[in-house]
Order: structure tokens, then C-alpha cells, then sequence
């Protein structure tokens, strides 16, 4: 496979689920029946109102887990290149102290997604504070914070598959597509 072709966002998943997405988006039938599982999009849309959902969460799942130092939309950050999010960690040594700064950065694309896709990547990216690889605790962690996570990661993949083969945004304007994309 190309290294950007669309179906590359479902690497990994069984063959007839591929199928019957790409089926789904060649007849012009997959936006209508994502768009009835997930009419709306979520109203987080600055670096602060982001910041306040992602530290609610946090304190609702992983109170003792350390600060978030930045929290913030990146617009940067492509989904071409497969990263929907980041939790970066930063030890410095102020003194005789050492000191971590975590950051998290969601993909602009995020924006404009239902409530539930940016509750998975957030979820994602906080799991990272505990678990730093994909292993069995990781995605144990992630859905302990959100039950439907395996089925929202697909649902999500088949969106990102969705937009790039039609760059067509479903919670969004052709110019707000336009700039979440480069």
C-alpha cells in the first residue's frame, strides 16, 4: 500500500470490516450513516475550553497522575503523517529539583468532530500519562475511561478514510475542511 493511501487508517482491522467502509463510501452512503450515529459536532473549540475538558477528564479518571502543563489544538499536526494526538514529557533540572512538563495536543481536525471522537483521542492521549506503549494496559486504561473505545477508534478511522478519499468535513464548512487539512 502507498504510505498515504486512505485505507491505511484501517491497517490492521479484518478485511470485511475494510470492505464493507470503503463499499459504504463508493456508493456515497457512509456520511448518512455516520452522521446517525453522530449527529453533532462538540462545541470545544478554543485551546481553553480544550484544556478545561481534557483536565475534567483527567480528574474524573487520573487525579493522581501528574499536571498538564498545555493543553492545545494543533493545527500543525497532520492526520496524514498519523497522529491524531501527542503527550509529550519534558524532565528538566531547575536546581536541585527536576521537574516534568506534559503537554497534550489533539489534531485540529478535532475540532470539528462529534463529542465522542474527541473523547477518544483525549482519552488516548491522558491514558500516555500512565502508559507510555500500546500494550494490554494501555487500551485497558483507555477503556476504563470510555467503555465504547474500540468501536469509536474504528468509527473514527473510517471517518479519517472518509475525509481524505472526499474531503468532504461532515460537522463542517468546504473552507473549514480546507484549513484542517494542510
Amino acid at each position: 500500500m502507498h504510505p498515504k493511501s486512505p485505507i491505511n487508517y484501517l491497517a490492521g482491522y479484518p478485511e470485511a470490516m475494510v470492505r464493507q467502509v470503503m463499499l459504504l463510501i463508493e456508493e456515497d452512503r457512509f456520511a448518512e450513516n455516520l452522521l446517525q450515529r453522530y449527529p453533532l459536532a462538540h462545541e470545544v473549540r478554543t485551546d481553553k475550553a480544550l484544556y478545561d475538558y481534557v483536565l475534567a477528564l483527567k480528574q474524573e479518571f487520573l487525579r493522581n497522575a501528574g499536571q498538564l502543563s498545555r493543553v492545545a489544538f494543533d493545527s500543525r499536526m497532520s492526520v496524514v503523517q498519523n497522529a491524531l494526538g501527542t503527550h509529550t514529557r519534558v524532565s528538566r533540572v531547575q536546581g536541585s529539583r527536576l521537574t516534568v512538563r506534559r503537554e497534550i495536543r489533539v489534531a485540529a481536525v478535532f475540532k470539528l468532530a462529534p463529542p465522542e471522537f474527541l473523547r477518544m483521542i483525549v482519552v488516548h492521549e491522558l491514558a500516555h500519562i500512565k502508559e507510555r506503549s500500546h500494550d494490554k494496559a494501555f487500551y485497558q486504561l483507555c477503556l476504563h475511561m470510555e467503555p465504547d473505545y474500540h468501536r469509536l477508534e474504528f468509527d473514527l478511522r473510517s471517518y479519517l478514510t472518509h475525509l481524505e478519499l472526499t474531503s468532504i468535513c461532515l460537522w463542517a464548512s468546504g473552507v473549514e475542511v480546507i484549513s484542517l487539512l494542510t
